[in-house]
């Protein structure tokens, strides 16, 4: 599991900003959504083209969220990044044109196809009927035009998320801050969250916590959705 120990520094700023360390310690389960951000086979394989090792060592912990999220009234949504080989790299050139090689970007292609192994769930998550399963064609689930996931969060009056997933620094991120900036109250989840390297999982941490919204370990949210 990645370190999770914000620096007392980092806490310090916090509390000297909004005059408090936590704001959303009181959620109302009613209007909350779990976000699982692309936990697919692709990236938690072993020997997959884009692994990232840690993302297995969350599971527990997202589909323990996932369970409490559902027995408070919460809200549970899957998303999965789709990268549709008809598209080519006109579709998204900064991912299939720019960083990454030609090689690379024909990998993604394959892997993340709708309806590939690659992209399927991860088949260790505890996906229910009910649960809310959406595609999108970006890093964030929340820029408009990536996904239909808002119009799901705002069809069911939902004004807090809650995200998890892979890559922390990545999608999970980027995911987190159009959240903010489009008035969702947004929390980042220390143990439930996956990338790479150690320290880029916790600069994210410390940068969401400090200016877009809270951050909480698994443990603590699930003692916040209980009754």
């Amino acid at each position: 599991m990645h370190p999770t120990d914000i620096p007392q520094e980092v806490k310090d700023h916090i509390i000297l900003r909004r005059g408090k360390l936590h704001l959303y310690e009181d959620l109302d389960p009613a209007k909350s959504a779990l976000i699982v951000i692309d936990m697919q086979n692709t990236f938690m394989e072993p020997g997959a083209m884009a692994e990232v090792p840690m993302a297995r060592e969350i599971v527990s912990n997202i589909n323990r969220l996932a369970a409490a999220c559902r027995q408070a009234g919460a809200a549970v949504a899957w998303v999965q990044v789709t990268v549709s080989p008809e598209d080519g790299d006109d579709y998204w050139p900064g991912l299939l044109a720019h960083v990454n090689t030609k090689e690379r970007a024909a990998l993604f292609l394959e892997a993340l196809a709708d309806g590939s192994h690659g992209h399927a769930l991860w088949p260790e998550l505890e996906v229910k009927d009910g649960d809310i399963v959406v595609n999108k064609n970006r890093y964030s689930a929340f820029l408009p035009g990536a996904s239909p996931l808002v119009g799901e969060l705002r069809a069911r009056d939902i004004d807090t998320v809650i995200i998890t997933g892979t890559l922390t620094n990545v999608c999970c991120e980027s995911s987190a801050r159009d959240a903010m900036m489009t008035d969702f109250k947004t929390i980042m989840i220390s143990d439930a969250n996956a990338t790479v390297h150690d320290q880029d999982h916790l600069a994210t941490l410390s940068t969401f916590f400090q200016v877009f919204g809270d951050v909480f370990s698994t443990d603590e949210l699930v003692d916040i959705l209980a009754p």
